[in-house]
């Protein structure tokens, strides 16, 4: 009698839940990556004192090309988008030149040229990128995972606080609800079933503005001033200008951002069960670029994998890419219906705080248990391990530590994620690739681990 093969099964990033597990755990996302991806348009926009209707059109945009650039690496086409659940959104790391380049140097066309260019190398670049995996050893992507952990959580702990800026920032009331909303994200993934336990950011989220929303904590009056719909059209503030100046410095920019989503798909490649290959590096990288001459088209900024979004990965073990292009889908709609947006942008910087809280500590958890897999007895992995995190805390803990440095210095050394990791890929190559001193134990058997 014969027998059907059993169906080869399905990798947990490949799966499908049902819809209403995927609209969940989508918006799960949204929420907890929503405040980050508007932050760039707000800081470039407010400096070049733009009026508050091109503020919101940038924002707007920017949430349109946030969704578009998360399908884009989630679903991926051809050799483009690396395939795992991974956020997209607009980087940091351009602010400050994209800032003295709108002031100084041409206004928003100015910008969205250097940036389409800058997309382009990233595209170009992509392949080159993917053959420096081997330099990425546990050693290394350990390292680099613990420093985005750490790094982002000055950002949870701003928002638990009230927000940067916020005439109420540090009152006891801010803590008390970001605590609040802590507490019940642990309750639900302790005590809940298995699928609230796996929206237990959301739960905490939906109940922390619950109760913000009696207190005082905020208002929904910006919902009804937002349009019903909005449609963003390419270069609505003029056609792209090129400028040397603003290009070089966006391919910095565009090599920073390279080696902070590089952190950032290895990590999730790790949670997922999922490896990175040179190859699917490539892809992701090359949708990064694809994303930015998007941004450049449609009136916004760089785009890179948010690392928010990894630390939800983490804690909540939902491992579906399909989960995230659902968020992608969310964010088009916020994106071309600005209404959503607003109701979105109504939830409380310490809501948001307390939930980032476990969240990006769960980020850098992930980093030591990479890191445990490393063998630290007779070799110098160690001291690799303490200086790149030093390097890559220190302008956390002191922002303006390179402020007398140039433009290109800063870019590249004021994040944190991207000091840390070139620091861990150089320590590792000096201690573990150059030929030592004679006798020195364990060296060959790092090499070795180095380059499995």
């Amino acid at each position: 009698m014969a027998t059907t093969a059993p169906a080869h099964p399905v990798h947990p990033v490949d799966e499908v839940p049902p819809v209403r597990h995927l609209a969940a755990f989508g918006l799960q996302h949204v929420l907890a990556m929503y405040a980050g991806a508007v932050a760039v348009p707000l800081i470039v926009g407010g400096a070049m004192k733009l009026s508050p209707a091109d503020l919101a059109y940038l924002i707007t945009a920017d949430l349109l090309v946030c969704g578009i650039a998360t399908l884009i690496q989630c679903v991926g086409f051809w050799r483009f988008g690396v395939r795992l659940p991974i956020m997209q959104g607009c980087t940091f790391a351009a602010v400050s030149p994209m800032v003295l380049i709108g002031t100084t140097g041409g206004g928003l066309p100015a910008i969205y040229g250097s940036v389409i260019v800058a997309g382009l190398a990233i595209v170009l670049l992509a392949p080159v990128f993917g053959k420096l995996l081997r330099f990425f050893p546990p050693l290394v992507t350990g390292t680099v995972i613990l420093i985005i952990g750490v790094s982002l959580l000055p950002v949870a702990g701003n928002w638990a606080a009230g927000g940067v800026g916020a005439k109420d920032f540090g009152e006891p009331k801010n803590l008390a609800l970001a605590g609040f909303v802590l507490a019940v994200v642990l309750g639900v993934q302790r005590f809940a079933p298995a699928f609230l336990s796996r929206i237990a950011v959301l739960v905490g989220i939906a109940v922390g503005l619950a109760v913000a929303v009696p207190f005082g904590f905020t208002d929904f009056g910006g919902v009804g001033d937002a349009d019903w719909v909005g449609i963003s059209t390419p270069f609505h503030f003029g056609t792209p200008t090129f400028h040397a100046s603003a290009i070089v410095s966006m391919l910095v920019v565009a090599l920073v951002t390279m080696t902070e989503t590089t952190g950032d798909l290895i990590a999730v490649g790790e949670m997922t069960d999922r490896k990175v290959e040179p190859r699917t590096l490539a892809d992701g990288l090359r949708a990064d670029g694809l994303s930015t001459v998007l941004g450049g088209v449609f009136n916004t900024f760089p785009y890179t994998a948010f690392a928010q979004n990894v630390g939800l990965v983490g804690m909540t073990r939902v491992r579906s890419r399909w989960v995230v292009a659902t968020a992608g889908g969310i964010l088009v709609l916020f994106g071309l219906l600005p209404k959503l947006g607003a109701v979105v942008a109504a939830v409380p910087a310490p809501v948001l705080g307390g939930a980032g809280l476990v969240m990006f500590g769960t980020v850098a958890a992930s980093g030591l248990r990479t890191l445990a897999e490393v063998d630290f007895k007779g070799n110098n992995n160690l001291t690799v391990v303490a200086v790149s995190l030093a390097v890559g805390m220190l302008p956390v803990g002191v922002p303006t530590v390179y402020a007398k440095f140039p433009d290109w210095f800063q870019t590249v050394m004021n994040s944190g994620i991207s000091a840390g990791c070139l620091t861990a890929i150089v320590l590792n190559l000096l201690f573990n690739h150059l030929p030592g001193k004679a006798g020195s134990a364990g060296v060959a058997a790092e090499r070795e681990a180095a380059s499995a």
